[in-house]
């Protein structure tokens, strides 16, 4: 599914800023990596919702109530309605797996966990993005490792 990307981007390990992200510079980000971050961002949504499926139960029995996990797009901040991927070479679009539970309101994030997918930050000089690197990284695996240690720590 992104084998495009993972080609393009094999050569330039030493501009990751961790081992779960491709920084993105300005030169690359187009309409081909519109289609990975849209691509992307959906197979987040399928894994929002079969885990939060899987693990609602698990955190009831450990009292923590009202499991949400879901994908959580932004422009600087800024929640807005009908804001989709579509959207996400915006500058400052920002595109995460979000998780909560225990009384959240939608308009409260405060004890909000989140997974970044797609950042497009918009510097004063220089805008670069960063993706999450599914070439090397398991989107799956790393929710439910979040989910775990939810489970545990709270």
């Amino acid at each position: 599914m992104f084998d495009k990307l993972k080609k393009l981007f094999m050569d330039k390990q030493n501009q990751e800023t961790d081992d779960k992200y491709i920084l993105v510079p300005e030169s690359e980000i187009n309409e081909n990596l519109k289609r990975d971050i849209v691509k992307l961002e959906e197979v987040g949504e399928a894994y929002c919702k079969s885990l939060q499926h899987k693990y609602r139960n698990k955190f009831e029995r450990e009292d923590k109530q009202n499991l949400k996990i879901w994908m959580c797009r932004d422009i600087d901040g800024d929640q807005l309605p009908n804001l989709s991927s579509e959207q996400c070479l915006e500058k400052e679009y920002r595109s995460q797996v979000a998780i909560n539970f225990d009384g959240f309101t939608d308009e409260e994030d405060a004890h909000v966990h989140y997974i970044q997918l797609w950042y497009y930050f918009s510097g004063y000089f220089k805008r670069t993005g960063t993706l999450y690197d599914l070439s090397k990284n398991h989107l799956k695996d790393d929710i439910e490792e979040k989910l775990k240690e939810l489970l545990n720590q709270l």
